[in-house]
């Protein structure tokens, strides 16, 4: 009795038994309508969350989190660059390479793949390639043995495996007395990794730095040394930071620069998402309008006393949007309350209904990704379930402006 006769009207008109049941019935599709819609959106977006974390860890886990390069794509003194960088506090680990773009060939198979020189004793500083091998071991690579390690599916379009030999030919060409030739070398293959994403398992491979330097004639120079960091989200400033304490000489990236076209991708595909799945709310409004405007139908009369009694049409329309503000708020509230649980258990029921329809939803052959993940987050939840509720009180403003023109004199010319 203490709230305001708005507040009071329009929560009773939503308890009160109708005279047309159909309404009632409107008003339950309502409900389970914003419910789904929310449901939905939590349930969806918090599992591509979980994937866009799956492909953000496998992609870090084999790129660093930021690169230290030379301007002229070189880095003289790797050593003296890695006791600066480990200095930083952001900086945890370090590890000079050298990359280049060369062909593999077995026999009449012929592949291009991205070779990458590495310390196998150092890479382990600023990646997990290590934890990724299916076949031999990353210290393997050994010195002057010309070993290389090869990505799963490299492995399989080649036909070889662990123990095999390939032809490594490098872009560089050398003079002979027949001519200008390219220049091969025979690798033996000690290694096969996995990491489950095609760019890596199908494009590249790794050999010890020292054979890399001389097969490329780069003496005791690098491209560059990878830093791994304590935060990876917080590598845009500690890579400025850095960039700023090197000087003009060298060129600090991070992996958001590196990467930026694919996490951009993944951002434009949720937000779309998240519109495309705002718009199931959107058609579940419109049965609040609906039942709102058979609503302000069954009460013209009761709307007719009231203003006759003084209420004004401000007033009229408040009860209306209250009523429906009320629908609302309980579809998102059970939207939420079905949506988290099963969201945070998404996995559990996945794997249950595939042990009971005796199937794999995604196949490891066929997906890199085969296990469905989610992840949800409390600042998300809360952003869809006010998007939704915001959607709602926008469907009552029509019905309840209609309620607030009927005029008493009108509504009550046959009672």
């Amino acid at each position: 009795m203490f709230l305001p006769k708005e507040i009071f009207i329009g929560l009773r008109y939503t308890r009160a038994k109708r005279k047309n049941h159909f309404v009632s019935f409107i008003a339950f599709i309502s409900i389970a309508g914003v419910a789904l819609g929310v449901f939905s959106l939590i349930v969806v977006l918090s599992v591509m969350n979980g994937f866009g974390n799956e492909l953000r860890n496998r992609t870090l886990s084999m790129t660093s989190h930021a690169t230290v390069t030379g301007f002229d794509g070189y880095i003289h003194n790797w050593e003296e660059v890695s006791e600066r960088a480990i200095q930083d506090e952001g900086v945890v680990g370090t590890a000079p390479y050298i990359t280049k773009e060369v062909m593999l060939s077995n026999g009449r198979r012929v592949n291009g793949s991205g070779v990458r020189g590495i310390y196998p004793e150092l890479e382990t500083n600023v990646s997990s390639i290590a934890s990724k091998m299916v076949s031999g071991k990353l210290t393997d690579l050994k010195s002057g043995e010309y070993g290389i390690i090869l990505g799963h599916e490299l492995a399989n379009s080649l036909g070889v495996y662990e123990g095999d030999k390939v032809t490594l030919i490098t872009p560089q060409a050398m003079v002979t007395a027949v001519g200008v030739m390219p220049r091969l070398r025979r690798f033996k293959v000690v290694g096969v990794f996995e990491v489950g994403m095609n760019q890596f398992d199908s494009l590249m491979s790794y050999m010890h730095i020292e054979d890399a330097s001389k097969l490329f004639g780069l003496k005791d120079s690098v491209n560059g040394v990878r830093l791994k960091l304590t935060d990876l989200y917080e590598a845009p400033s500690i890579a400025r930071r850095l960039d700023r304490e090197f000087g003009e000489d060298y060129w600090v990236r991070d992996w958001t620069r590196q990467h930026t076209n694919f996490f951009r991708a993944l951002k434009t595909e949720k937000t779309v998402m998240f519109i495309i799945l705002l718009m199931v709310v959107a058609v579940a409004a419109l049965n609040i309008v609906s039942t709102l405007m058979m609503s302000v139908n069954d009460k013209e009369s009761d709307i007719a006393i009231l203003r006759a009694l003084g209420i004004t049409p401000r007033s009229i329309m408040a009860i209306f949007m209250i009523q429906g503000a009320i629908i609302g708020l309980f579809g998102t509230l059970i939207g939420v309350a079905a949506g988290v649980p099963v969201a945070l258990n998404v996995f559990e029921i996945v794997s249950y209904f595939e042990q009971l329809f005796n199937t794999d939803f995604l196949p490891s052959d066929v997906y890199y990704i085969s296990d469905v993940v989610a992840d949800v987050r409390a600042d998300e939840v809360i952003t869809y379930a006010v998007s939704a509720f915001c959607i709602t009180i926008l469907a009552t403003i029509y019905p309840a402006w209609r309620a607030s023109k009927t005029l008493p004199a009108e509504a009550l010319r046959y009672e």
